[in-house]
């Protein structure tokens, strides 16, 4: 599969995690080069816009998400 189509401007793949980049790497080969249907910040913003994802929103924060979109969080 395809790097995710929001990855040039997704700040969480760009630089959120820059003090822990092994993590980093796991999470960003798991869900912004293999699956982007899977990350939470995808998620939130091919429903809602960009501009409605969380800053502090990890990918792999899926639960999270959900409530987002559901308007519970």
């Amino acid at each position: 599969m395809a790097d995710c189509t929001r990855l040039a401007k997704c700040p969480f793949f760009n630089d959120q995690m820059a003090d822990m980049p092994s993590m980093a790497n796991i999470i960003k080969q798991r869900y912004c080069r293999t699956d982007s249907s899977q990350c939470a910040r995808f998620m939130v913003a091919d429903v809602l816009g960009p501009e409605a994802v969380p800053q502090d929103l990890y990918p792999s924060q899926v639960d999270r998400a959900r409530a987002i979109l559901e308007g519970r969080a």
